[in-house]
C-alpha cells in the first residue's frame, strides 16, 4: 500500500506560480511513476506531469509543457509540481497519483487533491 497526500493549493493570480507537494509513504516500488493529475469542474481527469521514482525521466501533457516543473526529493518521499505562468484554464483539483506506467495505465494509489483556483 502506498499512502499519497498533498498540499500547496490555493487562489493565485493569472501569471503567479504555485508549487505543490506530495508526501508519500508506505512501499513505493523503484518501478513506479508518480504522477500529477488534475480535473476540472464537468471534466474529466487528466494527466499533468509524471516522474520515474528512480530515475530522471520526465512526462508532461502538451498544455503545461514549459510552465511545470515536475521534481522528487526522495530523501523526503516527496514529489513536487512547480506551476509557473498559470492560467485560469489550470483551475482543478490536483491529484498525485502512484503507479507502473502511469501515463498509460490508470494508477492503483491517488491523493485526496488540493484545489487549484487561478483567476483571471
Amino acid at each position: 500500500q502506498v499512502q499519497l497526500v498533498e498540499s500547496g493549493g490555493g487562489l493565485v493570480q493569472a501569471g503567479d506560480s504555485l508549487r505543490l507537494s506530495c508526501a508519500a509513504s508506505g512501499r513505493i516500488l523503484s518501478s513506479y511513476e508518480m504522477g500529477w493529475f488534475r480535473q476540472a469542474p464537468g471534466k474529466e481527469r487528466e494527466f499533468v506531469a509524471a516522474i520515474r521514482w528512480n530515475g530522471g525521466n520526465t512526462y508532461y501533457a502538451d498544455s503545461v509543457k514549459g510552465r511545470f516543473i515536475i521534481s522528487r526529493d526522495n530523501a523526503k518521499n516527496t514529489v513536487y509540481l512547480q506551476m509557473n505562468s498559470l492560467k485560469p484554464e489550470d483551475t482543478a483539483v490536483y491529484y498525485c497519483a502512484a503507479g507502473i506506467m502511469v501515463t498509460t495505465f490508470r494508477p492503483p494509489y491517488w491523493g485526496q487533491g488540493t484545489q487549484v483556483t487561478v483567476s483571471s
